[in-house]
Protein backbone atom coordinates (compact mmCIF):
# COMPACT_ATOMS: atom_id res chain seq x y z
CA UNK A 1 0.00 0.00 0.00
CA UNK A 2 1.47 3.30 -0.94
CA UNK A 3 2.14 5.62 2.13
CA UNK A 4 2.70 8.82 2.09
CA UNK A 5 4.82 10.80 4.89
CA UNK A 6 4.02 14.33 6.20
CA UNK A 7 6.91 16.90 6.11
CA UNK A 8 7.74 19.91 8.24
CA UNK A 9 7.52 21.97 4.79
CA UNK A 10 3.99 20.93 4.60
CA UNK A 11 4.32 18.60 1.79
CA UNK A 12 4.25 14.91 1.76
CA UNK A 13 7.30 12.21 0.91
CA UNK A 14 6.43 9.56 -0.73
CA UNK A 15 8.58 6.07 -2.45
CA UNK A 16 7.40 6.30 -6.02
CA UNK A 17 8.75 3.03 -7.41
CA UNK A 18 11.10 3.07 -5.02
CA UNK A 19 12.01 6.57 -5.82
CA UNK A 20 11.91 9.10 -2.74
CA UNK A 21 9.98 12.25 -4.08
CA UNK A 22 8.48 15.25 -2.21
CA UNK A 23 4.68 16.14 -3.20
CA UNK A 24 4.95 20.39 -2.36
CA UNK A 25 2.23 22.47 -1.63
CA UNK A 26 2.39 24.30 -4.43
CA UNK A 27 1.72 21.44 -6.66
CA UNK A 28 5.27 20.88 -7.56
CA UNK A 29 7.54 17.99 -7.27
CA UNK A 30 10.70 18.01 -5.69
CA UNK A 31 13.72 15.50 -6.35
CA UNK A 32 16.01 16.53 -3.96
CA UNK A 33 18.76 13.47 -4.56
CA UNK A 34 18.63 15.10 -8.11
CA UNK A 35 17.82 18.84 -7.16
CA UNK A 36 15.27 19.17 -9.81
CA UNK A 37 11.85 20.87 -9.60
CA UNK A 38 9.38 19.21 -11.94
CA UNK A 39 5.45 21.35 -12.87
CA UNK A 40 2.77 20.59 -14.85
CA UNK A 41 0.22 22.72 -16.74
CA UNK A 42 1.51 25.92 -16.40
CA UNK A 43 -0.71 27.04 -18.98
CA UNK A 44 0.56 30.45 -19.34
CA UNK A 45 -1.37 32.88 -21.01
CA UNK A 46 -4.34 31.70 -20.54
CA UNK A 47 -6.36 34.69 -19.81
CA UNK A 48 -5.25 36.74 -23.33
CA UNK A 49 -5.88 33.32 -25.06
CA UNK A 50 -9.48 33.56 -23.67
CA UNK A 51 -9.65 37.21 -24.57
CA UNK A 52 -8.25 36.50 -28.78
CA UNK A 53 -10.13 33.86 -29.17
CA UNK A 54 -13.73 34.43 -26.97
CA UNK A 55 -13.86 37.49 -25.92
CA UNK A 56 -13.92 36.64 -23.11
CA UNK A 57 -11.76 39.35 -20.92
CA UNK A 58 -10.37 37.30 -17.86
CA UNK A 59 -8.06 39.38 -15.77
CA UNK A 60 -4.43 39.59 -17.79
CA UNK A 61 -2.31 38.70 -15.00
CA UNK A 62 -2.94 34.86 -14.88
CA UNK A 63 1.23 34.34 -16.31
CA UNK A 64 2.76 36.94 -13.71
CA UNK A 65 1.09 35.24 -10.43
CA UNK A 66 2.04 31.58 -12.03
CA UNK A 67 5.62 32.89 -12.00
CA UNK A 68 5.67 34.65 -8.44
CA UNK A 69 4.49 31.16 -7.06
CA UNK A 70 7.17 29.07 -9.27
CA UNK A 71 9.91 31.87 -7.99
CA UNK A 72 8.64 31.36 -4.33
CA UNK A 73 9.73 27.61 -5.21
CA UNK A 74 12.44 28.43 -6.54
CA UNK A 75 14.11 30.43 -3.80
CA UNK A 76 13.14 27.81 -1.06
CA UNK A 77 14.71 24.47 -2.78
CA UNK A 78 17.51 26.49 -5.17
CA UNK A 79 16.72 23.46 -7.99
CA UNK A 80 19.38 23.01 -10.34
CA UNK A 81 17.18 21.64 -12.67
CA UNK A 82 13.60 22.49 -13.68
CA UNK A 83 11.38 21.10 -16.29
CA UNK A 84 8.31 22.20 -17.18
CA UNK A 85 6.33 18.81 -18.17
CA UNK A 86 3.97 19.89 -20.75
CA UNK A 87 1.03 22.34 -21.69
CA UNK A 88 3.29 25.29 -20.00
CA UNK A 89 1.68 27.90 -22.93
CA UNK A 90 -1.93 27.60 -23.22
CA UNK A 91 -1.56 27.71 -27.18
CA UNK A 92 0.97 28.08 -29.34
CA UNK A 93 0.87 31.45 -30.07
CA UNK A 94 0.94 32.06 -26.15
CA UNK A 95 4.83 32.70 -26.45
CA UNK A 96 4.36 35.86 -28.49
CA UNK A 97 1.33 37.27 -26.66
CA UNK A 98 3.86 37.60 -22.97
CA UNK A 99 4.40 40.65 -21.46
CA UNK A 100 7.87 41.84 -21.66
CA UNK A 101 8.60 41.53 -17.97
CA UNK A 102 7.15 38.13 -17.96
CA UNK A 103 8.95 36.83 -21.01
CA UNK A 104 12.47 38.41 -19.11
CA UNK A 105 11.43 36.35 -15.86
CA UNK A 106 11.45 33.35 -18.10
CA UNK A 107 14.59 33.69 -19.49
CA UNK A 108 16.14 34.45 -16.04
CA UNK A 109 14.94 30.99 -15.08
CA UNK A 110 17.25 29.65 -17.20
CA UNK A 111 20.09 31.34 -15.56
CA UNK A 112 22.73 29.18 -13.30
CA UNK A 113 20.49 26.10 -13.80
CA UNK A 114 19.05 23.35 -16.36
CA UNK A 115 15.59 24.60 -17.97
CA UNK A 116 13.34 21.79 -19.70
CA UNK A 117 10.50 22.20 -22.19
CA UNK A 118 8.21 18.79 -21.93
CA UNK A 119 5.71 19.35 -25.03
CA UNK A 120 2.05 18.92 -24.34
CA UNK A 121 -1.10 18.97 -26.36
CA UNK A 122 -1.28 22.93 -26.36
CA UNK A 123 2.24 23.66 -26.77
CA UNK A 124 3.46 20.52 -29.14
CA UNK A 125 6.66 22.65 -30.80
CA UNK A 126 7.50 23.98 -27.50
CA UNK A 127 8.81 27.87 -26.90
CA UNK A 128 10.41 29.34 -30.33
CA UNK A 129 12.69 32.07 -28.69
CA UNK A 130 13.05 31.16 -24.51
CA UNK A 131 15.91 29.46 -23.64
CA UNK A 132 15.76 25.83 -22.85
CA UNK A 133 15.62 21.99 -23.81
CA UNK A 134 12.60 21.00 -25.97
CA UNK A 135 11.90 16.97 -24.88
CA UNK A 136 9.19 14.61 -25.34
CA UNK A 137 9.84 12.77 -22.19
CA UNK A 138 12.92 12.27 -20.21
CA UNK A 139 14.25 9.82 -17.64
CA UNK A 140 15.30 10.82 -14.36
CA UNK A 141 16.32 8.71 -11.00
CA UNK A 142 14.71 5.93 -12.58
CA UNK A 143 11.20 8.11 -13.45
CA UNK A 144 9.97 8.66 -16.63
CA UNK A 145 8.58 11.61 -16.79
CA UNK A 146 6.13 13.03 -19.80
CA UNK A 147 3.05 15.46 -20.14
CA UNK A 148 0.32 12.91 -21.11
CA UNK A 149 0.20 9.71 -18.95
CA UNK A 150 -0.06 6.65 -21.40
CA UNK A 151 -3.05 3.85 -21.15
CA UNK A 152 -2.25 0.84 -18.72
CA UNK A 153 -0.21 0.39 -15.90
CA UNK A 154 2.91 2.17 -16.77
CA UNK A 155 5.73 1.86 -13.77
CA UNK A 156 7.30 4.98 -12.67
CA UNK A 157 5.88 7.54 -14.56
CA UNK A 158 5.37 10.98 -13.44
CA UNK A 159 2.33 13.04 -16.09
CA UNK A 160 0.55 15.97 -16.07
CA UNK A 161 -2.31 16.92 -18.45
CA UNK A 162 -5.13 15.71 -16.65
CA UNK A 163 -5.44 18.41 -13.96
CA UNK A 164 -6.51 15.65 -11.31
CA UNK A 165 -8.98 17.38 -8.49
CA UNK A 166 -9.84 15.53 -4.96
CA UNK A 167 -13.47 16.24 -3.41
CA UNK A 168 -13.86 15.60 -0.07
CA UNK A 169 -17.27 15.63 2.42
CA UNK A 170 -16.37 16.02 6.02
CA UNK A 171 -19.55 16.41 8.28
CA UNK A 172 -21.15 18.80 6.54
CA UNK A 173 -18.26 20.92 4.33
CA UNK A 174 -17.68 19.80 1.23
CA UNK A 175 -14.14 20.82 -0.41
CA UNK A 176 -12.69 20.36 -3.66
CA UNK A 177 -9.06 20.95 -4.58
CA UNK A 178 -6.47 20.26 -6.90
CA UNK A 179 -3.96 17.40 -5.69
CA UNK A 180 -1.55 14.63 -6.99
CA UNK A 181 -2.97 11.52 -7.59
CA UNK A 182 -1.00 8.11 -7.09
CA UNK A 183 -1.15 4.21 -5.98
CA UNK A 184 3.05 4.27 -5.34
CA UNK A 185 3.90 2.97 -8.93
CA UNK A 186 3.05 6.43 -10.95
CA UNK A 187 2.15 9.91 -10.71
CA UNK A 188 -0.43 12.38 -11.91
CA UNK A 189 0.64 16.28 -10.96
CA UNK A 190 -1.71 18.95 -10.52
CA UNK A 191 -2.20 21.69 -12.80
CA UNK A 192 0.16 24.68 -11.78
CA UNK A 193 -1.35 27.44 -13.86
CA UNK A 194 -3.12 30.21 -11.90
CA UNK A 195 -5.93 29.79 -14.60
CA UNK A 196 -6.34 25.73 -14.53
CA UNK A 197 -9.03 23.86 -13.52
CA UNK A 198 -9.63 20.15 -12.08
CA UNK A 199 -10.90 17.02 -12.89
CA UNK A 200 -12.39 14.32 -10.84
CA UNK A 201 -9.52 11.59 -9.67
CA UNK A 202 -12.74 9.39 -10.05
CA UNK A 203 -13.26 10.29 -13.31
CA UNK A 204 -13.00 7.69 -16.14
CA UNK A 205 -10.09 9.53 -17.41
CA UNK A 206 -7.75 7.75 -14.44
CA UNK A 207 -9.70 4.70 -14.86
CA UNK A 208 -7.29 2.97 -16.09
CA UNK A 209 -4.04 4.41 -15.07
CA UNK A 210 -3.62 2.50 -11.52
CA UNK A 211 -2.92 -0.67 -10.61
CA UNK A 212 -3.35 -0.20 -6.44
CA UNK A 213 -4.84 1.78 -4.63
CA UNK A 214 -5.77 4.83 -4.90
CA UNK A 215 -4.63 8.22 -2.92
CA UNK A 216 -4.56 11.69 -3.31
CA UNK A 217 -2.44 14.58 -2.42
CA UNK A 218 -5.31 16.89 -1.83
CA UNK A 219 -3.49 20.77 -1.93
CA UNK A 220 -4.31 23.18 1.19
CA UNK A 221 -2.74 26.48 1.54
CA UNK A 222 0.19 25.57 3.58
CA UNK A 223 0.47 21.74 3.47
CA UNK A 224 -0.73 18.98 1.07
CA UNK A 225 -3.48 16.55 2.64
CA UNK A 226 -3.49 12.67 2.13
CA UNK A 227 -6.65 11.94 0.96
CA UNK A 228 -7.59 7.53 1.26
CA UNK A 229 -10.16 6.31 -1.56
CA UNK A 230 -12.59 5.73 0.49
CA UNK A 231 -12.95 9.56 1.53
CA UNK A 232 -13.24 10.53 -2.04
CA UNK A 233 -16.12 11.86 -4.09
CA UNK A 234 -17.32 12.12 -7.50
CA UNK A 235 -18.92 15.34 -8.87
Amino acid sequence: MTRFSPSSCGGLRIALSNVEVMLRWSGAMWLEAERTLVVADLHFEKGSSYAARFGQMLPPYDTRETLDRLDREIALLTPDRLIFLGDSFHDGDGEARLAHDDARRLEGLALGRELVWAVGNHDADGPKVLPGEIIDEAVIAGLTLRHEPLPGVQFGEVAGHLHPAAKVTSGRATIRRRCFVTDGQRLVLPAFGAFTGGLNVLDEAFSNLFAGPLLAGALGPKRVHAVGRKSLRPD
